[in-house]
């Protein structure tokens, strides 16, 4: 996965934030005006997307001349992809994971916990291959599970 520029973050960090799963997106002028305090011109913000649509982290549809850009992907499965290709840089993945496992805080080695106990408790009822679920359980005692699209 490519790593993205200061202003490619930018934009996408507009795209995650104000773009639900169900909208059809939102157009340049849109991303340009919540991009408020950079005063970047139209025509960056359209190649910018332009490119980010070119590395498939944003998906286009053409509406009358113009066209709406969403995300490709969460922000939270962005993040996942860029982690697991750390781990593909060389060395040791299993002693990557030990260094992270080691560094993470109490709760997020809870979340983990989580995470992966779920997982475990689901690969016997169906095929390892199909990856982890869209909820995790809440770490916090009684606390409700959470929903990995929103975060809630």
């Amino acid at each position: 996965m490519t790593r993205l520029g200061d202003l490619e973050r930018a934009v996408m960090d507009v795209l995650w934030d104000s773009v639900p799963a169900t909208s059809d997106g939102v157009t340049v002028r849109e991303v340009a005006d919540a991009l408020d305090g950079r005063e970047l011109a139209y025509t960056t913000v359209m190649t910018v997307l332009d490119r980010l649509a070119g590395k498939g982290m944003v998906q286009r549809e053409r509406e009358g001349r113009a066209w709406r850009y969403r995300p490709a992907a969460t922000r939270e499965a962005h993040i996942a992809q860029l982690m697991l290709d750390a781990l593909d840089l060389g060395g040791s993945r299993d002693a990557a994971l030990v260094r992270f496992a080691r560094s993470v805080t109490g709760t997020e080695a809870e979340v983990l916990r989580a995470a992966l106990s779920a997982e475990a408790g689901l690969a016997g009822s169906r095929p390892v291959e199909s990856g982890l679920t869209d909820r995790v359980e809440d770490p916090r005692a009684g606390g409700p599970a959470l929903d990995e699209a929103t975060d809630r």
